[in-house]
């Protein structure tokens, strides 16, 4: 064990949770050749063989995949240790990723997040605002918005808000083509939504919603969605707090075709103890409740 060096199971962990050594060099922010170094190391050092390695990446062996086990404890450990020590006067600073869907990420939480860093200059935030779901045991990000609670996992879930979504489209799609005053209208209009199979939660199939209706345009991103209904390509389900922001859409059967999702704030119960992230999480949910009437509007009054 004279050889053994205790940092090289970051790497170790990171090239396990990857699969490749590229994508673990990039979240160590370290070059490919270090990774591969410090892996070989470790192996050397423990006299085990950790990873296949092949073609398409790497794979854990059976002597892998019980390091891995204990490396996880210690990485946990080291997390606390850094809670109760470095941020015990509750100072900011560091990194902290949020991972959060591409709509609440983009349209809400970017315009927003600036004041969290003005606050503390020595926070880095990471956002990455994308149409999929985090997994925080892999530490792919600190903090996750999911649209739904987790039912395991060392996991703590707080709900931040239910949020509406409505039928939506472009002032000029609805001026240059038939009008809409029923369900049964809506037969000879184009929609815009999710591509099956890249539906990434449950939550975002609309389409029994709409009804007979079948999307012509698809994407797995909710704001190419947003810019394709603004240019006038067609009607689509957008939430709320979205559309409020863009004065050029008009709600479509708002009465009669509405929806209520919910999002959730997680972040893994080693990191909660960890100042810069406990307090981001405090922000976020306090950014959401401070603007509830955006996530929930008061439904529009029915025309005479």
């Amino acid at each position: 064990m004279a050889d053994f060096n205790w940092n090289d199971l970051r790497f170790f962990l990171a090239v396990a949770r990857a699969g490749t050594l590229t994508t673990a060099a990039q979240r160590l922010r370290a070059d490919h050749s270090t990774v591969s170094r410090r892996i070989t190391a470790l192996e050397d050092a423990l006299r085990v063989t950790l990873f296949e390695r092949r073609p398409s990446g790497f794979t854990l062996t059976a002597q892998g995949e019980r390091l891995k086990q204990t490396a996880e404890v210690m990485e946990s450990a080291a997390f606390l240790a850094q809670g109760m020590v470095a941020d015990g006067d509750l100072s900011l600073a560091g990194a902290v990723r949020i991972g959060a869907p591409d709509g609440f990420g983009s349209c809400f939480l970017a315009p927003r997040i600036g004041t969290l860093c003005e606050r503390h200059p020595e926070l880095e935030v990471q956002l990455v605002a994308m149409p999929r779901v985090f997994s925080l045991s892999k530490r792919e990000a600190d903090i996750a918005i999911s649209l739904s609670c987790p039912q395991e996992g060392r996991l703590y879930a707080r709900k931040l808000t239910d949020y509406r979504l409505g039928l939506y489209a472009a002032a000029a799609y609805l001026e240059g083509h038939p009008p809409i005053r029923s369900r049964a209208d809506l037969g000879g209009h184009s929609f815009i939504g999710y591509i099956d199979d890249l539906i990434f939660a449950p939550e975002l199939d609309y389409v029994e919603t709409i009804g007979e209706a079948a999307p012509r345009i698809k994407s797995s991103s909710l704001v190419a969605q947003l810019k394709a209904t603004l240019a006038g390509a067609g009607l689509c389900m957008l939430p709320a707090f979205i559309a409020a922001g863009e004065p050029d859409l008009v709600p479509v059967l708002a009465h009669e075709v509405a929806i209520t999702r919910s999002f959730w704030l997680i972040v893994h119960e080693d990191l909660r103890p960890l100042a810069r992230i406990s307090m981001t999480a405090d922000f976020i949910a306090e950014a959401v409740r401070r603007e509830q009437s955006l996530f929930l509007p008061p439904p529009p009054v029915p025309s005479a």
